[in-house]
């Protein structure tokens, strides 16, 4: 594709710098006060890590550390909250029956556990469908927020269709953080709570002096809804510094780097891998047109960059897991090795550039370890 900015195979990469001038309409502004407005509501850390910069090559890297939001340990409760509240309150103003609903989704974890929580704390039921590799830990937590559990043999796409079967029950809804055709206003509202994160970071690097927002995010991606949120963001600005941004996929699961690549959404057949909330196989219908317009490059990594990432970041006292991980790990594979001088351009990176790494979780949300390879 002429696009592809890598004339090297080896490292799975997709780059198209064009994305920087790229602009779409912004998120409700309405999100960050639903926030803001909830119990356990806080912003969550901004943590800079100059090592990591004298390693990169760059002027300063701040990681987002998403291990402790909302009492859950993921950025996931973000668009699960702001996602149910708006269901519930649409069913309301309706004139539906009364009476409580059961909240129905398919997730790899920590979307699950969110939707889960809300359900639990608004008086809802909550039925959850997990798909063949997430970690019993993981589920134990689901189920202990008192949601119904069907773990099923297939992959995180079969889960997915039959959470959307469930959920055509009376007074059932389907919470999903994915779209497709004729489902996209509920996934669209979960991208929406996503939007304080984003906001958070305006305003946490404004107090360390960067004004002008960072030159580079790098983002873990599962079905591209974090990564459309974080796109949504940073291209409804009119004016001002365009960060690059940077999508991290397992290489077991990279159906957003194969649909860049290709110039088309498409499916791909998902493996193991110790990424479990990233492990996707369809990118979402909604993400894509601001994946594909708005995302700089995308990289597919190995689980074992992911496992030496986290372990990284612990040692540098930041609580991440392996998703949370990819982002560091995906910016790493991009900047080191062969050709990295070639992607370093690419993503318009000099040695004074601000970078942000959005760890998604802390090690409590996936429960996996080397010892379960």
């Amino acid at each position: 594709m002429s696009e592809n900015v890598s004339s090297l195979r080896a490292l799975p990469w997709f780059a198209r710098p064009s994305a920087r001038t790229w602009r779409c309409a912004s998120a409700p502004v309405e999100v960050r006060g639903f926030h803001a407005a909830l119990p356990d509501y806080s912003p969550t850390p901004l943590t800079e890590l100059p090592l990591l910069a004298g390693e990169l090559g760059v002027g300063r890297v701040f990681v987002k550390d998403e291990s402790c939001r909302l009492g859950l340990p993921a950025f996931k409760a973000l668009g699960a909250s702001w996602a149910v509240h708006r269901a519930v309150s649409e069913r309301a103003v309706s004139g539906k029956e009364p009476g409580p609903v059961t909240l129905v989704t398919a997730t790899d974890g920590n979307h699950g556990r969110a939707v889960a929580r809300m359900a639990r704390l608004l008086g809802q039921h909550a039925h959850i469908f997990v798909p063949q590799g997430v970690h019993p830990q993981a589920v134990a937590a689901i189920v202990a927020e008192q949601a119904q559990v069907t773990e099923i043999a297939g992959s995180y796409d079969e889960a997915v269709r039959l959470a959307a079967r469930a959920a055509a029950a009376p007074d059932a809804v389907l919470v999903q953080d994915t779209a497709w055709p004729g489902y996209e206003q509920i996934p669209g509202w979960i991208v929406e709570g996503y939007s304080t994160l984003c906001a958070e970071i305006d305003e946490q690097l404004t107090a360390e002096g960067v004004v002008e927002g960072p030159d580079l995010v790098s983002i873990p991606v599962g079905v591209g809804s974090l990564a459309q949120a974080v796109v949504t963001h940073y291209r409804s600005r009119p004016s001002g510094r365009a960060p690059a941004l940077l999508s991290v996929e397992p290489e077991a699961a990279a159906c957003v780097l194969k649909s860049l690549t290709l110039g088309e959404p498409v499916s791909v057949t998902t493996g193991e891998t110790i990424m479990a909330g990233l492990n996707c196989g369809t990118p979402s219908s909604i993400a894509w047109p601001c994946l594909q317009g708005g995302l700089d490059a995308a990289v597919a990594i190995p689980d074992a960059d992911s496992t030496r990432a986290a372990a990284h970041l612990a040692a540098l006292d930041v609580s991440s897991g392996p998703c949370g991980a990819a982002a560091l790990a995906g910016l790493r594979a991009v900047l080191t090795g062969v050709g990295s001088e070639e992607r370093r351009t690419a993503l318009g990176l000099e040695v004074t550039s601000v970078v942000v790494l959005l760890s998604t979780e802390g090690p409590a949300a996936n429960p996996h370890s080397t010892v379960d390879r």
